[in-house]
């Protein structure tokens, strides 16, 4: 039987709410602050240095260039599309073209687009831009992001039409219902590297625009915060006390994981953590530091890590802390069984890294073995891992070609019944279709 999707329903109370009420009262709003939008002088190429350098490791943290820069487009230069539930939206060109870009928006253009969502038409914005994380930016940091953008080369690239099924005078609803605008009040029952990292997670790094999940109208679910979520095909792991880590994040891990994309006890940045990490690596560390003393707080009391407390503690990093069935632990035999297909392909394309005390993570240790899916594993067993062009990082073969879906289902079963104590995975097969068409739809939307 097949079964509606709520956020389907909602799509038509949205449709029918947009014809009632939302155009009337956001035509109101957006004439009032229509004025906001008349046109400025170009940007002053005059800026102080210092502030601009500031904007440069701000919008770093950010990740603004990775969302606002298409496949093998220019930096900042916009268009590359973002999946949502209600269809396809485009990133804006940033760069400070007068004519496709922001060259025309004043600081205040800009700073009431990161704070309250309204471009400088005075129209919402779609808040695929994270501005219910952007208004917590302090005003200075946002100036400073101002001064970064607007010194680079202006690119005219025009921004493809956003192929959308809610319209745009609906998000006056939605921000009604959902956005709280303002900045973060610091905790008092916290030092100041522990509120320093609240304000980088929460306001600019966004982090839980991929880390908790959404309710069916695309908006954060307060109560879950960073309890994990979903992007681009990707499982963002919760970063709160569900994590699924086997082995307990302390802030030192995450510093050199944050800054280069690998901690050997934990794996390596894949997916959209990928350009995260890169992004990091030109901040300065205190402000990674910070980051990660927040989140390492945050899961400190991790489901996974009471568990490796408990009798799961790795004796070296370079023994994965779980490696049971492959052993001949009885007890897992029936799981082995059905996946013996996945032992002998593991043996030929896998042991030869995982096993063979090379530098890599031992996959005991890799959430993607215990978390509550198997998309990640998926993923980078299709795609790999590859460091950016001309750099150096971790090296994982794509077995897109090599692996036809039933080879890579057993292989997936296998690993998870080798490498965790968690249940085995259900449908993994359908699994493994979905990665391979949401990867081929990317694709197809990129290219």
């Amino acid at each position: 039987m097949k079964h509606t999707r709520p956020w389907n329903i909602i799509l038509v109370l949205i449709g029918a709410l947009a014809a009632a009420v939302a155009v009337a009262w956001a035509m109101g709003r957006h004439t009032s602050s229509a004025s906001a939008g008349s046109p400025h002088p170009g940007p002053d190429a005059s800026y102080d240095q210092t502030l601009v350098a500031k904007g440069a490791w701000l919008a770093a943290i950010g990740n603004c260039n990775t969302c606002h820069t298409a496949s093998n487009g220019r930096t900042f230069a916009g268009g590359r599309p973002l999946s949502t539930p209600f269809g396809t939206i485009y990133a804006t060109n940033i760069t400070p073209d007068r004519e496709t870009g922001i060259g025309s928006w004043s600081a205040s253009d800009f700073l009431r687009a990161m704070h309250q969502g309204v471009d400088r038409e005075g129209r919402d914005l779609y808040p695929a831009f994270p501005y219910d994380h952007f208004t917590h930016v302090a005003n200075e940091d946002v100036n400073a992001i101002y001064a970064f953008l607007m010194t680079r080369d202006p690119v005219r690239a025009k921004t493809p039409a956003n192929r959308i099924l809610v319209p745009r005078p609906a998000i006056s609803v939605w921000k009604a219902l959902y956005f709280k605008p303002g900045p973060l009040a610091p905790d008092a029952a916290h030092d100041a590297s522990w509120n320093r990292g609240r304000y980088l997670v929460d306001g600019l790094a966004h982090c839980g625009g991929c880390h908790t999940p959404r309710n069916a109208l695309g908006a954060e679910k307060e109560r879950e915060d960073l309890a994990g979520g979903t992007v681009e095909g990707w499982r963002a792991p919760a970063l709160n006390e569900a994590s699924p880590a086997p082995s307990l994040w302390t802030a030192e891990q995450l510093v050199v994981y944050l800054r280069t994309g690998f901690d050997a006890a934990h794996g390596t940045a894949a997916g959209a953590m990928a350009p995260v990490a890169h992004n990091l690596s030109s901040v300065p560390e205190a402000e990674v530091s910070a980051i990660a003393v927040y989140i390492a707080a945050r899961m400190a009391a991790s489901a996974g890590a009471r568990a490796t407390a408990a009798g799961n503690a790795p004796g070296s990093q370079g023994a994965a802390p779980v490696e049971r069935s492959a052993r001949g632990d009885d007890a897992r035999q029936a799981d082995v069984r059905p996946a013996k297909d996945g032992d002998a392909i593991y043996r030929t394309a896998c042991a030869d890294c995982h096993d063979g005390g090379r530098r890599g993570i031992a996959l005991g240790y890799s959430s993607s073995m215990t978390d509550t899916t198997p998309a990640n594993l998926i993923r980078v067993t299709l795609d790999g891992i590859h460091p950016r062009e001309g750099e150096k990082g971790e090296l994982m073969p794509a077995f897109r070609g090599a692996l036809d879906d039933t080879q890579l289902a057993s292989l997936i079963a296998f690993l998870r019944a080798r490498f965790s104590r968690a249940p085995p995975w259900q449908d993994i097969g359908g699994e493994v279709a979905k990665a391979k068409r949401e990867r081929e739809s990317e694709d197809r939307k990129s290219s």
